[in-house]
């Protein structure tokens, strides 16, 4: 009995001298990784700062900024091992990292995918930060592109986050690639109206609104005989941001209408026009009349 509890006692000391011998080095790798902690964010913060001041592209800023921050991660997290571990090799860390990248793959597969396709978004640039794009059913300006999303921000005021893989494999329409977006305006007169008249006074009218780029120069087209109007399309140049676009269109509107007044310009509601006869009289099914008949 006495040796079953000296065996015990043994033991416990064992533990307890293992457990005091491994201490520091846990402490140790705590004390590592809370640091790792702040380093990273303060190491992202002045990475973002020389990426402001040596690479014009704002992408590829938020690309070292964003590589930064996981590089900082990894890096304590291994020398957090070894002081944990003090057995513990760098090569063996890595070997098991590679044994383990199979089964880590299958599990975080998405979330590779995502971090992947961000990167390639970043490198590419399809499109840059603050540029207003049209993703599936999802149309805005681009705030951020991060590890795993596509932040949008809708003309509504509403946030949208996409999966950055399937932004990379989507359509994506860049409405202010470009420094000019054109806006085709349709315009109807009546039948009575002279159009070259009308074309002419379309032209001088859009040339004239506030917002409208001199260069490409407008143009006026005549596409089709309506049922009520001949249609004409009024196709202009603004800059590319969404708000110019339909502040300028609301001046155009404003202006075709007052001009059209002042020169007796007809646009003509839908219109429909009625016959009224007799139909009984022209039922070739009904026998005819004794005058009928005689003539």
């Amino acid at each position: 009995m006495n040796s079953l509890i000296q065996q015990i006692q043994s033991s416990l000391l064992n533990l307890l001298g293992s457990t005091i011998e491994v201490l520091p080095g846990l402490i140790g790798g705590v004390i590592i990784v809370l640091l790792t902690r702040y380093s990273a964010d303060g190491i992202q913060q002045v990475t973002a700062k020389i990426g402001e001041r040596t690479i014009r592209s704002q992408s590829l800023q938020l690309l070292l900024a964003k590589m930064s921050y996981v590089a900082t991660w990894v890096v304590g997290v291994l020398a957090a091992s070894v002081i944990a571990f003090p057995g513990l090799r760098l090569g063996d860390i890595i070997a098991a990292l590679g044994l383990g990248s199979v089964a880590v793959g299958f599990a975080f597969q998405d979330i590779f995918k995502n971090f992947l396709a961000g990167v390639l978004l970043l490198v590419q640039e399809p499109f840059r930060i603050n540029d207003q794009v049209i993703i599936e059913n999802y149309e805005g300006t681009v705030e951020k592109i991060d590890i795993r999303t596509t932040q949008i921000r809708t003309y509504q005021g509403e946030r949208v986050l996409l999966p950055n893989a399937t932004v990379f494999t989507s359509a994506v329409q860049v409405r202010t690639a470009y420094g000019q977006r054109r806006t085709d305006l349709g315009v109807g007169v009546d039948y009575n109206t002279p159009l070259s008249e009308a074309a002419q006074l379309l032209e001088e009218t859009i040339t004239q609104v506030e917002g409208v780029l001199s260069n490409p120069t407008p143009e006026i087209d005549l596409v089709s005989f309506g049922d009520s109007s001949i249609d004409f399309v009024v196709r202009y140049w603004t800059l590319p941001q969404q708000q110019r676009v339909r502040q300028v269109q609301t001046r155009a509107i404003i202006a075709i209408k007052k001009a059209f007044d002042r020169a007796d310009i007809n646009i003509p509601y839908p219109i429909r026009t009625l016959y009224f006869y007799d139909q009984q009289r022209f039922n070739d099914y009904l026998p005819l009349s004794q005058d009928e008949a005689s003539n």
